[in-house]
């Protein structure tokens, strides 16, 4: 991913994905009891507001951001003592640490890849940080909805089995409208979880 148009971004304040509140999704999400607090990695942690609310609800969160300025602003927001801490980092070039998250999430992130293989190692990724049976919620923009111009880069169901399936099982995936600045744009809500057995092969029906 590269560093500096995100970087500039921030630097220019065009920052169409950051509406300064949790994200609703999450905040169901975690209320219904999707996961419990425990260690947490936010990939794309921006301006830090979802890290900052899960911190307030007891996770143990690490931020990451490949923008120095995002990372910048999130620990100014954050302040002294909060249980959160944000760090520059590129995730597909970085090794992250295995086994070490209870919970990942990520809010747009994930489908800024515009290449199939970049997203398969993205969620490979992601289930090597997981702990074994560790959760992973992405948002995503979606294929549903009718033509736009502006918004989030559109995936389509097949992207989302083709990047999870070889390290991860699909617990949930529903639709739902992004709110942002710019006006709502469908998208995705998935749900999976790190395997604690291989995926048994497609099979044939003789």
């Amino acid at each position: 991913m590269p560093h500096t148009p995100w970087n500039e971004n921030y630097a220019a304040g065009s920052l169409p994905w950051d509406t300064g509140e949790a994200d609703p999704q999450l905040v169901r999400f975690v209320e219904a009891g999707g996961v419990k607090p425990g260690r947490t990695l936010e990939v794309g942690s921006g301006t830090g507001t979802d890290a900052i609310w899960l911190a307030e609800r007891g996770f143990d969160m690490l931020g990451l951001d490949v923008a120095p300025l995002a990372v910048e602003r999130a620990r100014a927001k954050a302040g002294a003592g909060a249980r959160c801490r944000f760090e520059v980092a590129d995730f597909l070039a970085d090794t992250p640490a295995a086994d070490a998250y209870d919970f990942v999430y990520d809010r747009g992130c994930w489908h800024v890849f515009d290449e199939p293989a970049e997203r398969t190692r993205f969620a490979a990724r992601v289930a090597a940080t997981l702990k074994p049976g560790g959760v992973w919620l992405s948002l995503s923009g979606s294929t549903e909805g009718g033509p736009r111009d502006m918004g989030p880069p559109r995936r389509s169901v097949r992207d989302i089995a083709e990047a999870i399936e070889p390290e991860l099982e699909l617990l949930d995936l529903h639709t739902f409208d992004f709110e942002l600045p710019i006006g709502s744009a469908r998208a995705w809500a998935c749900v999976s979880r790190r395997r604690t057995a291989p995926a048994v092969p497609s099979s044939r029906h003789d």
